[in-house]
């Protein structure tokens, strides 16, 4: 994702469900350090989502948060060993009679985390890593808990 300046958070974390917490919990207090709580929900999401697709595609395997600021608001990326791209699903209008909701089946119904970043970023896409894997990142308007 380029150079980086001091105040950006990079962090290595095993691919593994186990991480999201953590990843949300070191993005959410270095949003509250730049005060914006602001867009606090919106991130944690975005982050959320990509922590775990990383880490679905690369199980057990190095995956790099990296969470930075410059003039254009906030990036979360999200570094994998995986060459295969994200695949969004197509936006649908879902209503709770297309979910399965039986305990069996109750998890098969994920999926969307793809179209909930892009809903929630103002920009977001992937890019190969030259030296192995992808990063896969959204960019946020900034907004300040104080003045906006």
């Amino acid at each position: 994702m380029g150079a980086t300046k001091a105040d950006e958070l990079i962090f290595s974390m095993p691919g593994s469900p186990a991480v999201i917490g953590v990843a949300r919990a070191l993005a959410g207090a270095r949003l509250r350090k730049w005060d914006y709580s602001a867009i606090l929900n919106d991130a944690l999401l975005i982050v959320s989502e990509l922590v775990t697709n990383a880490a679905e595609v690369t199980p057990g395997e190095k995956i790099v948060l990296q969470i930075g600021r410059d003039g254009q608001g906030i990036f979360f990326a999200v570094w994998d060993s995986s060459a295969r791209m994200p695949e969004p699903r197509p936006v649908a209008e879902l209503s709770l009679d297309d979910l399965n909701l039986s305990e069996e089946s109750f998890d098969d119904n994920g999926g969307w985390g793809l179209a909930l970043v892009q809903a929630l970023s103002t920009s977001c896409g992937v890019t190969r890593d030259p030296n192995g894997g992808k990063w896969v990142w959204a960019r946020c308007a900034m907004g300040r808990s104080e003045g906006t």
